[in-house]
């Protein structure tokens, strides 16, 4: 049995595929088997990997019909032989011990998911940058091994819902049926949220493992106007998943904050303007309310500086949907018809 597996969905990335591969196939930790999972990929993809597999004997190739990273990284799983599954994006890569630092630290915890930190590289500046997002060293509890009770206010937020800074033990995954969603986009956040959750030991490697990629014209973040909701079916099955095991009041703060950050993300992010206005009247007539999201509380708001950036952003669109004021001691923000008042100070303290 291979101590990782490392499963890389693969689709229509060749002029960063080697770089990732090299970062795998080098990893101090020998004892991995290496799945790439062809995901329909139209460039050359599939004849790097299969350059590969002639030089590592570690490495499979699986095939599919594009179906997203979500079905690619599930049929890895249903293919992995290892103690831990680790998941890489085909355009970004690791630093050379992530595997070893990580399975390290599974072993000394006994962990059912490791957690590390991460930056990314911007490719058109060709710079590294700090993503002090990925691990949020002042939502940690003071203890090395946790589950969401010790954290509930933060569980869903300390480390984002990426799969890729993360290992998980696969006898966890399997006894837990937890899968990707069928999602272009967000497919991962149910799969994350849901292991968080289910955890009984989490812990964390306070270290800059997994590099992620910023500033292509063909990733997920790059294209949200071809599934603008798809974040919303995310959160939508997260909800529905906490109420239906008793634990949504447990964690509800968490869930509010972290659907609403999405939400705003989201929405930001779409530039399509006729899309932009779809969006908003679907979350106005009805997924706001579902989500839990019309009546919000903002004394349980506690991303303040994230709030800050979200209200400047909002000044940009100061048209149907968006509107925007303030005042000496708040923020007015008008979204999609509702009137959302913010304290201009750290409302939540933790």
């Amino acid at each position: 049995m291979p101590k990782i597996s490392v499963i890389i969905p693969v689709y229509n990335v060749e002029k960063y595929l080697r770089e990732c591969l090299d970062s795998v196939v080098g990893q101090t930790l020998e004892d991995i088997e290496i799945i790439c999972i062809n995901d329909g990929s139209s460039d050359d993809s599939l004849k790097i990997l299969e350059e590969y597999v002639a030089k590592d004997n570690r490495i499979k190739v699986l095939s599919q019909h594009n179906k997203g990273a979500g079905e690619a990284r599930n049929a890895g799983i249903n293919a992995a032989r290892g103690e831990y599954l680790a998941f890489i994006d085909g355009d970004d890569f690791y630093h050379t011990d992530f595997c070893k630092k990580m399975h390290n630290k599974a072993l000394l915890t006994n962990s059912d998911v490791v957690v590390c930190a991460a930056r990314s590289y911007n490719i058109k500046k060709k710079k590294y940058n700090k993503m002090p997002w990925s691990l949020v060293e002042e939502y940690l509890p003071q203890k090395d091994v946790f589950n969401y009770k010790d954290m509930n206010k933060y569980i869903f937020i300390f480390s984002q819902n990426w799969n890729w800074n993360k290992i998980f033990k696969k006898e966890f995954i399997d006894k837990n049926h937890i899968s990707f969603q069928s999602l272009y986009r967000t497919n991962d956040l149910f799969f994350t949220c849901k292991a968080l959750i289910c955890a009984d030991k989490i812990s964390v490697v306070n270290e800059e493992l997994v590099v992620y990629r910023t500033g292509m014209k063909t990733n997920s973040q790059s294209t949200n106007h071809l599934h603008p909701l798809d974040f919303y079916e995310a959160f939508k099955t997260l909800r529905e998943y906490l109420i239906s095991i008793d634990k949504f009041e447990d964690v509800e703060q968490c869930y509010i904050n972290w659907a609403l950050k999405g939400l705003i993300n989201n929405v930001i992010s779409v530039k399509d303007k006729t899309v932009k206005y779809k969006m908003g009247n679907f979350l106005y007539n009805s997924g706001l309310e579902y989500l839990g999201l019309c009546s919000v509380d903002f004394r349980d708001i506690y991303l303040q500086s994230d709030y800050e950036e979200f209200i400047d952003q909002f000044y940009k669109y100061r048209k149907k949907m968006f509107g925007y004021e303030k005042s000496k001691n708040h923020y007015f923000i008008y979204l999609f018809g509702l009137r959302l008042v913010v304290k201009r100070r750290f409302l939540c303290q933790k």
